[in-house]
């Protein structure tokens, strides 16, 4: 035993470790992942319980306080700690809603991603042959297309809106889950528990769902955190281009495209919305990297 896990096992009175506390353990141990953790985790709370925790409606306008500084800057107010935007609504407020929007967009892209990527990947991977080949190609060609763009061709044959924009990037992302599951498929299928389920009468459906897909979790894992700051954004891109979430919504993205033309005269507007992506983005990936650490055998060993 490495010792590493002797650490870990002392950290449990000297008993084997359950899952859990094990999967904790070496997940604490990266720092910059449980701040990440704790980030998201405020993040998740403030968009969960928006309606309680903004100050104001994210719609309601004061033309009466139009372009209003941040409270720490003369002329702020303390009713609109980060000001106000072109016609009045609190910045603050949006972005506490936003933070919905952003976190259910990477919520239904990682969804659709994974499990159409893994599906198609498992039956690439399991199959091989023709099949393998002609997805694999398909796979090939959109991985071809800078992501961006190909979301945008998307976006546009499909029209602009949040929906489509969530449809989009799930297809471009997709192929990162086909090719990743495709590879874990392909080493765990020679090992010997498959083949002693194989001769044991396991049928296909068996070995593939509850055989091999299991044991080919832990990378998935990662990839699909990862995704879900990519999502984030995309999503706030095809926003700030006018493909995604359409105003008065309160989506980083769109706050970004709004606030353009008063980036010089109003520098908060645009600041803000681009710190907000900035954190959650950076917290997720954060999240990544500790996942990676307590899921992968190889770095446990190290």
């Amino acid at each position: 035993m490495s010792t590493v896990q002797n650490t870990a096992d002392t950290k449990t009175g000297g008993t084997p470790p359950s899952g859990l506390s094990e999967f904790w353990f070496y997940f604490s141990r990266n720092k910059g992942a449980v701040i990440g953790l704790f980030v998201f985790l405020v993040i998740l709370f403030v968009a969960v319980f928006a309606p309680f925790v903004a100050p104001h409606s994210p719609s309601s306008q004061n033309r009466e306080l139009l372009l209003l500084p941040p409270v720490f800057q003369q002329g702020g107010m303390w009713g609109h700690i980060l000001g106000t935007d072109a016609v009045g609504r609190d910045i603050l407020s949006r972005l506490i809603y936003g933070a919905r929007f952003s976190l259910f967009i990477g919520l239904v892209v990682v969804t659709l991603s994974v499990v159409s990527g893994v599906l198609i990947g498992l039956v690439a991977g399991y199959f091989r042959g023709k099949v393998d080949t002609f997805i694999m190609r398909i796979m090939d060609i959109i991985l071809a297309f800078p992501s961006l763009l190909l979301a945008l061709v998307l976006v546009a044959v499909l029209g602009p809106g949040l929906l489509n924009a969530m449809i989009a990037i799930s297809l471009v992302n997709q192929p990162h889950f086909v090719r990743l599951t495709r590879a874990a498929v392909m080493t765990e299928k020679s090992k010997d528990y498959v083949v002693g389920s194989k001769v044991a009468g396991a049928g296909t459906l068996r070995l593939m769902f509850l055989t091999i897909l299991p044991n080919c979790l832990a990378p998935l894992i990662v990839q699909a955190t990862l995704a879900f700051s990519a999502a984030i954004l995309d999503a706030a891109a095809l926003g700030f281009l006018g493909m995604g979430a359409q105003p008065p919504t309160p989506e980083w993205g769109t706050m970004l495209a709004e606030a353009r033309e008063f980036i010089q005269r109003a520098w908060w507007v645009v600041t803000f919305p681009g710190l907000a992506i900035l954190i959650t983005v950076l917290a997720i990936n954060l999240m990544g990297d500790g996942l990676r650490d307590a899921l992968d055998p190889k770095l446990k060993r190290s």
